[in-house]
Parts: structure tokens; C-alpha cells; sequence
């Protein structure tokens, strides 16, 4: 144990995010994959409303065609079902006149009958009847060719009205072949995942979009990042948790722009541990936030970074290596050499860094295990047998 100064800089890794951005994906469009015949560069700077990239607009310009050949189409047939109603009202105006007359003659006829023997008076009053029943007739008739050409009139308005919507989605999707960018910023490609064959695992190496690839509707192209709206963001330990702060300074090394420091200062700490399943790490660790001092345009999301905290000095305090520091119980002890063997004493933790730690509870110049004296041993051959009848830990 020894009196001094303790350097509580905290070292890291953390990756540049955007904290604002849009992700522009191929247009959700029915039909095949969409064939890419412009993309801008990777990294280029691009203004709002300028066209990003666009796709081959050969299949919706031929439904558009179809659409409109069809609304011609149902447009000749709502005029031919209006022409052929108006000719058969016709037909039927004078059917239902020749009907009127019949009727009406075969009543005159039977006004005769009482001068008429019997039998052409039934001769006339049959002949009413038939005409009376023909007259009826022709008019259910005509009930059921208005019903009819109404129906078929309907038909080829529905068919119109199809051929409408066909011809205002197509236009709208031949619209959706050119994307434009929703905001100004840099460039950033996406993978194509759709290189693969569909086949794509954890780690494997995958190319950019780049023009002539085939597409699928709603596939991520690319992603327009705020280049002034770029922050880093980090994970800390729990122990190293009690050395960061907001407001403290930091230096960054980006991998991609090695050579180069850039400076920073916290900006927040999260305040709940996080763990991951699956993963070997046990221990909990926090989201620190950075902002950078100054932008660069070479940087991108993306980008992973060495960094430093940079958290003071504690001066004129008692410090032990921490691999000298167990955990027994729920509390920090070390063991304090005594005589032959080894004394467990509780200390109190009041900083640390990545090999030291500041602590209370002991005397300058003890001396301290750096393994557990307590802690079962393994026969590994004579040696530690012998290690072990002396009872050295």
C-alpha cells in the first residue's frame, strides 16, 4: 500500500452516430425487382429535393399504357351501352304503340258483339284478351331492357373508373421511380443484402448498392446523414462508471483517421446498467454520450474511436493495485500480509482507475496478497505439494 497520486483517465471505444437522418428505401411498388440506374456517390453531399437515385421505369410506363388503353376502351363501351339502350327504347316505343292500337281496335270490336252472333262475339272477346295480355307483356319487356341497359351501362362505368385508379397508381409509381432527398446531408450507401442470394449471416462481408443491381421493393438504398449532427456514444464499465461525469473532456482517435485527435466533452451518462444476453461480458455497462468540439467533414456514421476521459488527478491518497481488492460477502476486503499468514481486512473504495484504486481502511507500506490466500489450491506435481505443507499461500 502507497501514498500518492492517482491518474483517473478512463480509456474506451465508441462508435459515431447521427442523431439526425433519413433512411431512403425503393418505392413499395407490386411486380418484379426494380432494376438501379442512377446512384449518387457514397459520402456526397446532397441538398433537399435532389434526386438520390432512381430505377428503371420501363414496366410502370407499360402499365400505364395498359390503363389508359383500358379506359379508352370502357369509355367506347359506356357509348355503345347508351347507343344499343336507346335504339331498343326505341324498338320498344313502337312495339308498345302497335300494342296500344291492337288493344284498342279489339275493344271497338267488341262493341259490336250484340249485333254479331255468338261465336264472333267470343271470337272479339278473345282477341281483347290476347291483346290485353301482349300489351302486358311488352311492357314487363320494357321494364326488364331498361334494367338491362342501366346494368350493362353500369358495368362499363365500374370498368371505366378501374381503368382510372389503374392509370393514376401507375402514374404515381412511375412518379416513385426517381427518389429525392428529404433534407441536406451526406450520403451514405447500404449494403445489398440481396447480393447474396438471399443467404446472409452474422459477419459476412457484403457489397454497396451500386447501379445496374436488381432491387426489391422497399429494400434500405441508402441513408442521408446531418453531417453537424453527428454524436459518439460509448459504454463504460461499472467500474469505471464513477469516473465519468458530464462536462469532463475527452480525447478521440477515429480508427479511420488515424493520427488525428480530436477533442471532446461528456455530454450525458446513463444512469442504469445495461447487460447483454449472450454475451461473455457479465459485468453491466452504461451509455456515455460525447459531443465533439469541432465537425470534420471526412467523418461518417459509422465510425468506431480510441477514446480517453480524461478525469483528474487524486492526490496524496493511500492506493493498492485492484487486482489486490475481493469481493466477500457483499464487501471490498484485501488480505494484509501478518506474521506468516494473512489478515482479511475491509477497506472502503474512494476512487480508481484501470489498475489502481484509491482506498480507506489501511496502513502505507502493508503489504497485501494479489491472489485470494483463501481460495483452494490444485497439485500441479511436487513443488506445489511442498508450496503447500509450508502453508505460503
Amino acid at each position: 500500500v502507497k501514498r500518492g497520486d492517482i491518474d483517473l483517465q478512463v480509456q474506451g471505444t465508441g462508435e459515431l452516430r447521427a442523431s439526425h437522418s433519413i433512411m431512403l428505401t425503393a418505392p413499395a411498388v407490386g411486380g418484379d425487382a426494380l432494376e438501379l440506374t442512377h446512384l449518387v456517390r457514397n459520402g456526397q453531399a446532397v441538398k433537399k429535393g435532389d434526386i438520390v437515385f432512381e430505377f428503371d421505369p420501363s414496366e410502370q410506363h407499360y402499365k400505364l399504357e395498359q390503363n389508359q388503353s383500358e379506359l379508352l376502351q370502357a369509355e367506347q363501351e359506356i357509348v355503345k351501352a347508351k347507343a344499343d339502350a336507346a335504339v331498343l327504347a326505341a324498338e320498344d316505343a313502337v312495339t308498345m304503340l302497335k300494342d296500344r292500337y291492337n288493344v284498342r281496335r279489339a275493344e271497338l270490336d267488341v262493341q259490336k258483339n250484340e249485333l254479331l252472333s255468338k261465336i264472333d262475339a267470343d271470337k272479339n272477346d278473345l282477341a281483347l284478351g290476347q291483346a290485353k295480355r301482349v300489351l302486358e307483356e311488352e311492357e314487363k319487356d320494357i321494364e326488364s331492357h331498361k334494367a338491362s341497359g342501366q346494368a350493362a351501362t353500369y358495368l362499363a362505368q365500374e370498368k371505366l373508373n378501374k381503368a382510372k385508379l389503374g392509370m393514376a397508381q401507375a402514374q404515381q409509381n412511375l412518379d416513385k421511380m426517381r427518389v429525392t432527398s428529404t433534407m441536406d446531408g451526406l450520403v451514405s450507401i447500404q449494403k445489398n443484402q440481396n447480393a447474396s442470394g438471399g443467404i446472409y449471416f452474422t459477419g459476412m462481408s457484403l457489397p454497396d448498392f451500386h447501379e445496374g443491381d436488381q432491387v426489391q421493393p422497399g429494400s434500405a438504398i441508402l441513408e442521408v446523414v446531418d453531417p453537424q449532427g453527428l454524436d459518439l456514444t460509448a459504454k463504460l464499465s461499472e467500474q469505471d462508471r464513477g469516473n465519468v461525469v458530464a462536462g469532463q473532456p475527452v480525447d478521440v482517435v477515429f480508427d479511420a483517421l488515424h493520427g488525428q485527435v480530436f477533442h471532446g466533452t461528456v455530454k450525458s451518462v446513463g444512469g442504469m446498467s445495461q447487460r447483454q444476453f449472450f454475451s461473455s461480458n457479465t459485468n453491466g455497462n452504461f451509455d456515455v454520450s460525447i459531443q465533439l468540439a469541432n465537425g470534420d467533414p471526412r467523418l461518417r456514421s459509422g465510425f468506431t474511436a480510441q477514446i480517453v476521459f480524461h478525469g483528474g488527478v487524486k492526490k496524496n491518497v493511500l492506493y493498492l493495485p485492484r487486482q489486490a481488492l475481493f469481493l466477500k460477502d457483499g464487501k471490498r476486503i484485501a488480505y494484509v500480509k501478518s506474521g506468516d499468514g494473512y489478515e482479511q481486512r475491509e477497506v472502503k473504495i474512494q476512487s480508481q482507475n484501470e489498475s489502481r484504486a484509491a482506498v480507506e481502511g489501511l496502513q502505507e507500506g502493508s503489504r497485501v496478497a494479489l491472489i485470494d490466500p483463501t481460495a483452494p489450491r490444485k497439485n500441479t506435481g511436487s513443488s506445489a505439494t511442498q508450496g503447500s505443507m509450508e502453508g505460503k499461500p
